[in-house]
Order: C-alpha cells, then structure tokens, then sequence
C-alpha cells in the first residue's frame, strides 16, 4: 500500500492538469516541495486553513478523478503483474514449461486488460 504523500504525488502526476494553476501550485508545494502550511499561507497571504482547505478539496477532486477513470490502479497492476513475470525469468538459470506457461499467462492478462482501454 502506498503512503499517502507517494500516491498524491502519483496523481498529481496522472491528473494535476486538471487543477487549477493555483491548485497545483499549492498542492506542489506541500507535497513535491515539502513546505508547511504556514510557509504556503505566507506566501499567498492566506491562513493555514485556507491552504489546508484547499489541499483537502485538491486531493478529494484528484481522488474522484482517479476512482471515475482509474489510472493509477491500472498502471498499478501492469507494473505489478510485469514484475512477477521479470521475477520469473530473472531468477530462474532455466525456465521449466510450468514456469514459460505462467509468464504466457501474464502477459496475456497484460495483454486483454490493454485492449480493454
């Protein structure tokens, strides 16, 4: 499961044109560059809760985005499902028949989940 600051970052990168400029500039300075609330708060003459606020409504909007289009869940499983198959033939010096099946099966899952997009 991935900590919440990696998978906002993850959506940012997905769908963060899909934010206002000043949206993504705010959510871009708390969570890609680490600034506090109140540093941001300064910056735009605002209080810590009207940053916090719009960071919430933020990741809410990114949140919806992802659960209506899900493309972070799919990238997340071809990336999962591709590493069980390299985990296959990267650790084995031969592949038994059993082995090269379930790579074939993989791959055709990768394959079918790509041509439903």
């Amino acid at each position: 499961m991935l900590k919440k600051v990696d998978r906002v970052n993850i959506l940012l990168d997905i769908y963060g044109e899909l934010l206002s400029e000043q949206q993504r500039e705010v959510m871009e300075f708390y969570y890609v560059s680490d600034y506090s609330l109140g540093e941001i708060a300064a910056y735009y003459q605002v209080s810590r809760q009207a940053v916090y606020d719009r960071i919430k409504r933020s990741v809410d909007f990114l949140e919806r985005y992802e659960e209506k289009l899900g493309v972070c869940r799919a990238f997340h499983y071809r990336k999962e499902k591709l590493n069980e198959a390299l985990n296959i033939i990267y650790n084995k010096d031969d592949l038994p028949e059993g082995k090269l099946e379930h790579i074939k099966q993989i791959l055709g899952e990768l394959y079918r989940e790509n041509e439903k997009e």
